[in-house]
């Protein structure tokens, strides 16, 4: 792989060549990414979708849309410190084409605000729901109906290739769906590989899938842009663009240490266990006459927080520009931070997470609700999409297409596209809007 085509600025449509060095520098195009992405409809709604806590009231615990707002300025400290040292191994880059080191930051700022836009309500366990009603639920029955792939995305229901549909989906009026530059869509991708075949690897990129059958077309357009390495030639599967490596270590670095930080404000982790914990991280970088001075729980996590992050943020560049070969080369099959000198107190903050926070009677009651809701949600429109697939809509069903967003494509063309639509349309809802349409479906009068 080469930079020249993975920093490719061509977006849907284009007919002619973006090239940098015409750029406007008061409006560059992959800064253009991330306002396109912060002022989408699904973007606001992760407001109100669950990153810790499902349906948490208090005012400080993370949602979906602050952790990918921080996730995104931590790219871009990521992205804008690779950015110096790559044009200095690679200087045909700015005195050719006319890229700035800034240009690495705003792709992956752009790639890590998206980066959990498509993830249903109530974490992850809103994959699940929606994965094993196909799987082993009512929606088993459409099995027969579709093709292996098509219903292997349904039963393995991905955040991420949803996002990558949200993306990137043509609608009426809307070619192309917010039209991002395929370097972005690139960076975004962490799993550039169809739902099958399924084969275990201890690679990075084979853990999950990143695209519908329904985007395969735009997602090989993105690939063969970028000049992303084909890592089968029986299936479409290929490497990892590597802006990606460094968009997952925002993501790692976030969950990590703000998650940690959550759970601790919760009081699901007592402060004594955290100071020892995050300390194990910042020993080298710690004031400690700034930290003695600091007063509340609060203000001393979050000083050790911000020392944590930087602490990782550097770690993560260096292993990135140590390995930067090997990564063109798709040699490097690991996410960063699993290279880390740190990663055995990364490993110990993640376990005393899980065990305190994951999988805490709140968060695990409320999963329960959650998956409860997603599950009589989708019953309900997938009986109506394959009704109307059929051409034999009830009156309730001609009700409950009329309840849904006119941006749903419920027809009689493909019962694909139509499961996989109302599947994208429940995974669009926020928590609270989720509830009150079940509630609603149950007869209540709210």
């Amino acid at each position: 792989m080469n930079w020249e085509q993975l920093l490719s600025l061509r977006r849907h449509g284009d007919a002619h060549k973006r090239l940098r060095r015409e750029q406007d520098e008061t409006r560059l195009g992959f800064e253009v990414d991330y306002d396109r992405v912060l002022f989408s409809a699904a973007f606001r709604s992760l407001q109100d979708k669950t990153q810790v806590v499902p349906l948490s009231q208090t005012d400080f615990v993370h949602t979906r849309l602050t952790h990918s707002l921080e996730v995104s300025v931590v790219g871009r400290s990521l992205g804008r410190q690779v950015g110096t040292p790559l044009l200095q191994r690679h200087p045909h880059l700015e005195k050719v084409h006319g890229y700035r080191f800034n240009d690495f930051g705003a792709i992956i700022a752009a790639a890590s605000l998206a980066h959990d836009i498509g993830n249903p309500p109530f974490g992850h366990s809103g994959e699940k729901a929606i994965g094993s009603f196909f799987k082993t639920g009512e929606g088993a029955v459409f099995a027969s109906e579709l093709s292996a792939e098509q219903y292997q995305d349904l039963c393995d229901f991905e955040g991420n290739a949803n996002g990558f549909r949200i993306l990137t989906e043509s609608r009426k009026g809307m070619a192309g769906g917010l039209r991002l530059s395929y370097a972005t869509l690139g960076a975004f991708m962490k799993y550039p590989k169809e739902s099958l075949p399924k084969k275990p690897s201890n690679h990075i990129a084979d853990k999950k899938y990143g695209f519908f059958q329904s985007e395969k077309n735009i997602f090989s357009e993105v690939a063969d842009e970028l000049g992303l390495l084909r890592r089968s030639e029986e299936h479409l599967s290929y490497c990892r663009h590597p802006l990606t490596y460094l968009v997952e270590a925002a993501d790692d670095i976030c969950y990590t240490v703000i998650d940690f930080e959550d759970g601790i404000n919760l009081g699901l982790i007592p402060e004594e266990f955290a100071l020892e914990y995050l300390i194990q991280l910042v020993r080298d970088r710690i004031n400690s006459k700034k930290y003695q001075n600091l007063v509340t729980t609060q203000d001393r996590i979050a000083y050790l927080r911000a020392l944590a992050i930087s602490t990782l943020i550097d770690e993560a560049v260096h292993i990135f520009m140590a390995n930067e070969a090997l990564i063109l080369k798709d040699a490097f099959p690991t996410a960063l931070l699993e290279k880390s000198q740190y990663a055995a107190q990364i490993e110990d903050i993640i376990k005393l997470s899980v065990s305190n926070i994951y999988q805490s009677d709140e968060v695990v009651n409320k999963e329960i609700a959650g998956y409860k809701v997603l599950h009589g949600l989708i019953s309900e429109y997938s009986r109506m999409a394959h009704n109307a697939f059929r051409d034999k809509l009830t009156n309730f069903d001609k009700l409950l297409l009329k309840s849904m967003p006119d941006s749903v494509v419920i027809g009689t063309e493909s019962l694909y596209s139509n499961l996989l639509a109302v599947c994208s349309y429940v995974a669009s809802l926020s928590d609270s809007r989720a509830m009150q349409i079940y509630h609603r479906l149950q007869g209540a009068s709210f």
